[in-house]
């Protein structure tokens, strides 16, 4: 009844017509295996992260990570985004996720099987000029000391754009360091490893890399 009432209307607001039959039987087939080996060269166990971070998240990627990135390609890209900055969170109780611990509170965090963690909350400081708040902490009775910025606070404090993974051919310096050398101008065409810039960074000199072919703007 449904496909007889709606077949041939247009969706209100486009040049669509109502589909017939099954949701997706027209779009192309996607190549998993091809998905998969993306997904492994961003995020998994190929991608240019630290070893740490391979470690924490995924090493190698899963046939769910693949399924999650075909329904939800911007929403996996901007969790795996959150994870490479902040770390595993999954160990958290939601509780604490969502509303962070009190002054005072010990938290239980098992890593694995054997390995656990007792966390306690000692002060959160105020945030100074440039927004920065001291953290301290107790980690199995040792004391710690973390500074988080606070993002609610305002400051005057100039900061960098840095690289994007979300953008192709977006780069980033390896570390601190001085541009020595430019080796492209505006405008030049390059290819996947070709040289742009040099840096100098503790007395040694670094060659960065094109990452993408294309043209530098």
């Amino acid at each position: 009844l449904r496909s007889k009432v709606v077949k041939g209307r247009k969706i209100e607001g486009t040049e669509l017509e109502c589909f017939e039959g099954r949701p997706g039987q027209d779009l192309p087939p996607m190549d998993l295996d091809a998905v998969k080996h993306m997904l492994d060269e961003k995020w998994g166990s190929k991608a240019n992260n630290s070893s740490e971070f391979n470690k924490s998240t995924t090493g190698n990627i899963r046939d769910v990570d693949v399924m999650s990135y075909a329904m939800y390609p911007q929403v996996y890209d901007e969790f795996m985004e959150n994870v490479r900055i902040h770390g595993e969170l999954s160990y958290l109780d939601t509780v604490t996720f969502l509303t962070g611990m009190s002054i005072g509170q010990e938290l239980s965090v098992t890593l694995e099987k054997g390995k656990e963690l007792i966390i306690k909350l000692i002060s959160v400081g105020e945030p100074n000029a440039d927004g920065i708040v001291n953290i301290q902490f107790e980690v199995n009775g040792q004391p710690r000391m973390t500074h988080i910025k606070d993002k609610s606070v305002l400051s005057e404090v100039k900061t960098r754009a840095k690289a994007s993974k979300q953008i192709l051919g977006s780069v980033g310096a390896p570390m601190p360091g001085v541009v020595l050398e430019t080796k492209v101008n505006k405008g030049d065409i390059v290819k996947v490893g070709d040289p742009l810039v040099v840096l100098s960074a503790m007395k040694m000199e670094t060659v960065v890399a094109s990452p993408a072919s294309g043209k530098v703007v």
